[in-house]
């Protein structure tokens, strides 16, 4: 037996389980954390400035 066309769900991943006599069937949420927003990122071009640049030289600390 298919799944009717009306009931498509969106992505590609479902869960299915059951509650009684009733099979439920919900779309995976996608990855939308952090990681995979930053994964689809492009690299910048600008070049950074050195922060070191032109403070005073660190002083050696005995503990």
């Amino acid at each position: 037996m298919r799944i009717p066309r009306a009931f498509e769900l969106p992505g590609k991943e479902v869960m299915v389980h059951r509650e009684g006599e009733r099979l439920i069937i919900e779309p995976v949420a996608s990855k939308s954390g952090l990681l995979s927003l930053l994964a689809g990122l492009k690299p910048l071009e600008i070049e950074f400035p050195d922060v070191d640049e032109g403070l005073l030289p660190l002083d050696d600390v005995k503990l």
